[in-house]
Formats: structure tokens, sequence, C-alpha cells
């Protein structure tokens, strides 16, 4: 059987949201299952191709915002990428560039040159 993923959140990059109780435990809840290597799909997760391969938004709804989490998995970990608001219908192309820069980083790091 296959070890739990770890959860790698970026040191200096991404930073916790004010989420509220309920939310915060729904995004640890879904990122426990990614974890356990389940898969997700929508409305909790949709994949984000514009940004690499094996990279995703969980969809957190929380009382006065709707949050989004950009991650990345692969064999090893699931990769906190970004978080942040969604105020519209498009995903900032701030948060586009910040996870593409980001997941290239974390793949340097990790010596994964794919």
């Amino acid at each position: 059987m296959d070890s739990d993923r770890a959860l790698v959140w970026l040191p200096g990059e991404v930073k916790t949201p004010p989420f509220s109780d309920e939310a915060r435990r729904e995004a640890g809840y879904l990122l426990r299952l990614l974890q356990r290597r389940d898969s997700l799909g929508l409305p909790h997760s949709r994949p984000m191709p514009s940004i690499g391969r094996g990279c995703h938004e969980l969809r957190i709804r929380d009382r006065d915002a709707t949050w989004r989490i950009v991650y990345h998995v692969d064999g090893l970990a699931v990769v906190i990428l970004e978080v942040f608001s969604k105020k519209t219908r498009t995903t900032p192309q701030r948060v586009i560039d910040a996870s593409k820069r980001r997941l290239s980083g974390y793949k340097n790091a990790i010596g994964d040159h794919s």
C-alpha cells in the first residue's frame, strides 16, 4: 500500500487565509483526502492545466468569501502553490504566474526537470 503524500506549504511563499472555522475544517478535510491519494473532482476540485500538469484548484466556500487553493500533486506531495479569494469567474493572471513560478521552484528543488 502506498504511503500518504506529504503536504508542502512553500516557506515564505503562501500564507494561510483568514478562513472561518468551518472553511478551515473543509479545507483540511479535502487536503487530507488528497494526501491519502483520493481523487477529487467537481464541485470540490478542478484541473488547472494552464499552470501545469498535476495542478488543480480546491474550491472552499466560506461565509463572506469563496477561496481557492491552487495545488500540485505528484507521487511525493501535495504542494500548495497559492491561496486566494476568488471574486470573478476567471483566475487572475497574477495567481497563474505566481503558481507557475512556485511550481518551477519546487520541481527544481526536488530535481524534477520534466
